[in-house]
């Protein structure tokens, strides 16, 4: 009698979007199908499938424990959101090699169904970080006496819903400062800075328009820009790890000495993001648009106004657009928009966290239809879109530094 050969094992899933990947929100029911297809007979002890969503983070420090003795820390910590297992041929058994009880499976192909139902409780959006990720997947285990296992993985996507049409979110984020050079003994005029944007909440592919009016009384030449950043934190053993980055940016016109620049609904562009990710305790993702003044030989002067990249778009009827725009209209004129070719170089995380904002960070944080439904197809595209890029570069920012420096020379302010 000649043996059969496993030729395939494959898992699908029922629930597909348009772009013809698995997603789903919790409380949702997963449902699919492992395809076995083999060539000959083959008898098998069992099929199992495992499903599995965590999150976990992970990085190492190098510690230095005298002159000449060095050391590296591992830093780990894994949140487990739920954890199913089910047998679809067969069951458990403690002798691996027996031959009772097996199961006979002809030469073609099979299928058997699987069906499990995520958590009530609000799960982490999937995401891929440089020190952490949130995964969810469905593993199939094919065991025959006498050979190794045939495994298979396949994720699958989990989205945690945020609605931006909730009062916190659609609600103006806006913000004055002002700052004066002085070198030595000569002082020049201010530098003053307003900016207000519409609402927090957006969606990826959304611009935001930003009002906003600088004033330049000092001496030097500035330039006013805007930014948007998002900032990953990863947390363990009561460390946090956290990368920023630059996500989009414009630049204004140059403003010479006793000029001003008004930005009547300048609008930036929210590229292919993952969403805030706000309710996880050891990953947290969040954005911020900062408004801000380029000082030649000085420290930047700036304003962060928080954003929430969401996944549920704006209703109409809860749209504040005209009603904001309209009152800004009364105090200032429409510029162009031009965007550079290149986003240019941000300003150092030195110039625009200060220590106390630091020292805070480090507390620890504490169906099918339904989701193409609330999730349209165009900003899911955008999402998926980012999901599938390559990894940006990261800047690594140590949440303890000794001292923050700026090589740049600068002035006192007053």
């Amino acid at each position: 009698m000649v043996l059969g050969k496993v030729k395939s094992l494959a898992i699908s899933f029922d629930c597909l979007n348009d772009s013809n990947v698995p997603v789903y929100s919790s409380g949702d029911t997963v449902s699919g199908r492992v395809s076995l297809e083999v060539t000959g007979e083959i008898r098998v002890k069992s099929l199992k499938i495992h499903a599995r969503g965590h999150a976990k983070v992970r990085w190492t420090e190098s510690r230095n424990a005298g002159s000449n003795t060095a050391y590296t820390q591992n830093y780990t910590e894994e949140v487990e959101y739920f954890n199913h297992k089910d047998i679809l041929i067969g069951q458990e058994r403690d002798d691996d090699n027996s031959e009772e009880g097996l199961h006979t499976i002809h030469s073609g192909r099979h299928e058997y169904a699987f069906s499990f139902e995520l958590p009530q409780t609000p799960l982490a959006t999937s995401f891929e970080g440089r020190h952490g990720s949130v995964r969810y997947w469905v593993k199939a285990e094919l065991h025959r006496p006498w050979f190794l296992p045939v495994k298979l993985k396949k994720e699958f996507t989990v989205f945690e819903h945020i609605d931006i049409n909730t009062p916190s979110l659609l609600s103006p984020q806006a913000g004055t400062k002002e700052k004066t050079l002085c070198c030595w003994f000569c002082t020049s005029g201010p530098i003053s800075l307003s900016a207000k944007i519409e609402r927090k909440g957006y969606t990826p592919g959304e611009s935001i328009q930003i009002f906003a009016e600088i004033e330049n009384c000092s001496s030097r030449v500035v330039v006013p820009k805007a930014a948007i950043y998002q900032t990953q934190a990863f947390y363990a053993k009561g460390k946090m790890k956290e990368v920023k980055q630059l996500v989009a940016n414009l630049r204004g016109e140059s403003l010479s000495s006793g000029k001003t620049e008004t930005w009547n609904g300048k609008q930036l562009k929210i590229p292919p993001v993952s969403p805030s990710i706000l309710d996880c305790s050891i990953i947290r993702v969040e954005y911020s648009l900062m408004v801000y003044v380029d000082i030649p030989g000085a420290m930047d002067l700036f304003l962060n106004l928080p954003l929430v990249i969401g996944t549920i778009p704006l209703h109409p009827f809860g749209s504040r657009t005209s009603s904001v725009s309209s009152q800004c209209s009364m105090n200032m004129n429409w510029l162009g928009l031009t965007l550079p070719e290149r986003p240019e170089a941000p300003p150092s995380y030195a110039e625009v966290v200060t220590e106390e904002q630091r020292q805070s960070s480090l507390a620890p944080l504490g169906a099918c239809d339904d989701f193409e439904r609330v999730l349209p197809g165009p900003l899911f595209a955008y999402i998926q879109e980012f999901r599938f890029l390559p990894p940006p570069l990261y800047s690594e920012i140590d949440p303890n530094p000794d001292q923050p420096t700026d090589d740049r020379p600068s002035c006192p302010s007053r």
